[in-house]
């Protein structure tokens, strides 16, 4: 009885060896698919617009000085004012200047007075040097004076007009039309002509520049496309989000690449005529270089880089995953243009591909922005689907 019972007790853990042998190969065998998010490429148009960091600058700025000397007797500008150009802005004492008149035109005056006075000495002197009854030497004297108050006459209409020039500028006018920003000179002031104090700044908003940096592999089309028409450019300043972005038009290209950064300098300008741009700001610029029409474009998170160079995968009709080297073109916000190794239509995976190796099976899910299905019935397809 021994003997049989070991002989039964050795078949019954053969058996279930080979049972649980074949049921972990059954298991192996049986992979499950790798769950996945793809969406299909597509066909667009797709604008180049290369995106920069900007910052607003006036087209003009200009620090208002004194150019003469005096006490400042009125302020007729106040801080943050609109100014047109020729708009007075301060009123320095003019008594100082207007005594300085008066007292050139009587110098002129007295001096026109003796020049006629000399011409007839000149004139008798000639006629009495013709009968030799003057010496030669009375004559030149007197020719001498008569030269010398034509030039001391010029002189007094020279300076007859500087102090007129300087009684106008007593009157202190907006150079440019822009803003007033803060007024640091008042009423009471003793200002010195041309000292280093400044009494307001007025910057020029209306138009305006805005400057930005781009890569300098872009410099090429910007000059290419420069040459057919103007490039367009849109701005956008912090907290405008939901606004239309600022348009505005390219002016200037810097004449070098910045050696340090690799970039070239951009201006463009803007009209503002809504004053949305202001001196100082930043904004975010987006410079439309050209549109490609029937690209084909995935999200750009579906591209990886590997040993060949970018790839993406593609999960066909019978689910199984391949890895398609592409060329990619394009770059626009989170959208790529494919320009090699990819149709419109195939589907690219954008989430999911860590666990993916090519020839694996692939179980693809619906993004989570998918709309949820509206009744049992679409509830029942999805489940199917799965």
């Amino acid at each position: 009885m021994s003997l049989t019972r070991a002989v039964v007790l050795a078949l019954s853990v053969s058996v279930l060896w080979s049972c649980g042998e074949s049921g972990d190969k059954g298991r192996q065998g049986a992979v499950r698919p790798v769950p996945v998010v793809a969406v299909p490429a597509k066909t667009e148009t797709l604008p180049l617009v290369v995106r920069a960091v900007g910052n607003v600058e006036p087209i003009a700025s200009v620090a208002v000085k004194p150019q003469v000397g005096g006490a400042i007797v009125a302020q007729l500008v106040r801080d943050g004012a609109d100014v047109a150009k020729g708009d007075p802005l301060f009123r320095i004492d003019t008594r100082p200047y207007e005594l300085a008149i008066r007292e050139s035109l009587a110098k002129l005056d007295r001096d026109k007075a003796l020049l006629v006075k000399a011409e007839e000495d000149l004139k008798r002197y000639a006629e009495l040097k013709a009968k030799n009854v003057v010496a030669q030497g009375q004559y030149d004297e007197t020719y001498s004076q008569a030269k010398t108050l034509e030039g001391t006459i010029r002189l007094n209409e020279a300076n007859l007009a500087r102090s007129r020039l300087d009684l106008e500028y007593t009157d202190i006018r907006a150079p440019i039309a822009g803003r007033v920003g803060s007024v640091l000179l008042t009423v009471g002031n003793v200002v010195a002509a041309n000292d280093g104090r400044v009494m307001c700044v007025i910057n020029q908003i209306s138009p305006i520049f805005i400057s930005f940096s781009v890569p300098e592999r872009y410099l090429p089309a910007i000059r290419a496309q420069a040459a057919k028409g103007g490039l367009t450019v849109t701005a956008a300043a912090a907290g405008e989000e939901s606004s239309p972005p600022v348009t505005a038009t390219l002016s200037s290209v810097d004449n070098a690449v910045d050696a340090k950064t690799g970039s070239i300098r951009l201006k463009a300008i803007s009209q503002n005529a809504d004053s949305r741009l202001w001196p100082g700001q930043f904004v975010r610029v987006g410079l439309n270089l050209a549109t490609v029409a029937d690209a084909v474009v995935i999200p750009t998170r579906a591209v990886m880089d590997g040993l060949k160079g970018p790839y993406v995968y593609v999960v066909g009709p019978d689910g199984v995953v391949d890895a398609r080297v592409i060329t990619p073109g394009l770059i626009v916000d989170d959208r790529t243009a494919v320009e090699k190794g990819l149709a419109a239509g195939e589907m690219v995976v954008v989430d999911g591909q860590v666990r993916l190796s090519p020839g694996a099976r692939a179980e693809v899910k619906p993004p989570a922005d998918a709309p949820a299905p509206k009744d049992a019935a679409g509830k029942a397809k999805a489940e199917a689907g799965r």
